[in-house]
C-alpha cells in the first residue's frame, strides 16, 4: 500500500483501483475462499456504477461515491471519462454476481468502442490489458494450469 509513503496519490477511487473488481473476480474463480464477501463486493460496485449510468459512469470517484474535485491526468489528458479499463473490470466482476445487471455490464463491455475518446485520448496499454484480462475471465478459460506429473 502507498498509504504511509510519500508516493500516495490520495484516497480516491482512480486508475489503480480499477484492477480491484477483476482481482476479486480472479480470487472468486480460482479459489472462492470468501464467496459471500466476493458476491457482496461484486453487487456493491456494480450497483454503484449502474446508479451512475451503465454507459456513462466515470473513471475517478471519491471513496464516498462523490465526484472528485481534482482529476488526475491520464497520459497528457486531464478529464473524467467513461474509460474502457473500468468498463472491462466492472464486467469481469460479474463472475461474482447473481443479479441481472451483470449481463448489462458484460454487454456494455462486449459492445464498447475501441477508439480514441472525444478529447483524443486513447490508452491501448493499460485499458487494453485490462480488456484482455477481462475477456479471458469472462471466457471461462482463464484457469490455473497445474503441472502434470510424468
Amino acid at each position: 500500500s502507498l498509504q504511509n509513503t510519500r508516493r500516495i496519490i490520495g484516497r480516491e477511487f482512480r486508475f489503480d483501483s480499477w484492477r480491484v473488481p477483476m482481482n476479486i473476480a480472479l480470487d472468486y474463480s480460482w479459489a472462492c475462499a470468501d464467496k459471500e464477501w466476493q458476491h457482496e463486493y461484486g453487487h456493491k460496485i456494480q450497483n454503484f456504477l449502474y446508479s451512475q449510468g451503465i454507459d456513462s459512469f466515470v473513471d475517478q470517484y471519491n471513496i464516498d461515491g462523490t465526484t472528485v474535485t481534482d482529476t488526475l491526468r491520464a497520459g497528457g489528458y486531464k478529464a473524467l471519462r467513461h474509460s474502457l479499463g473500468l468498463v472491462a473490470t466492472s464486467a469481469a466482476v460479474s463472475l461474482t454476481c447473481s443479479h441481472p445487471k451483470s449481463w448489462e455490464f458484460i454487454d456494455a463491455f462486449w459492445n464498447a468502442k475501441h477508439e480514441p475518446y472525444a478529447d483524443g485520448y486513447y490508452d491501448e496499454y493499460y485499458d487494453g490489458l485490462l480488456q484482455l484480462f477481462a475477456f479471458m475471465h469472462l471466457s471461462g478459460k482463464y484457469q490455473i494450469i497445474f503441472p502434470h506429473n510424468i
